[in-house]
């Protein structure tokens, strides 16, 4: 990966207000992946924005770490369930008499 696209975590820390164990603890559930260069740990640029939302649930919601994993398994699992209705629907259609 392309350290131009890899956030300092301790950038993000100071700029959000939090503490560094919250990231590790978000690693640590399978959450949020931390990368490692030169003692140095960093975030994906593209997981900026979920991380904010684990944030903003922890901080502002007071949702603890099981609870935001188990939110974070079941909007994934709606989502899953939305793509496979959407092509059950795209599938039906051609069966269906046109307007």
């Amino acid at each position: 990966m392309k350290r131009s696209s890899l956030i300092p975590a301790d950038t993000f820390c100071t700029h959000h207000h939090i503490e560094f164990s919250f990231i590790r603890s978000l690693q640590q559930y399978g959450l949020i992946e931390v990368i490692m260069e030169d003692d140095t740990a960093f975030i994906p640029g593209g997981k900026i924005n979920e991380l904010e939302k684990f944030a903003r649930w922890y901080h502002e919601l007071d949702i603890n770490l099981a609870g935001i994993d188990a939110i974070t398994h079941l909007l994934e699992r709606v989502q899953n369930m939305q793509a496979e209705i959407t092509g059950l629907r795209n599938r039906l259609s051609l069966y269906e008499p046109g307007d």
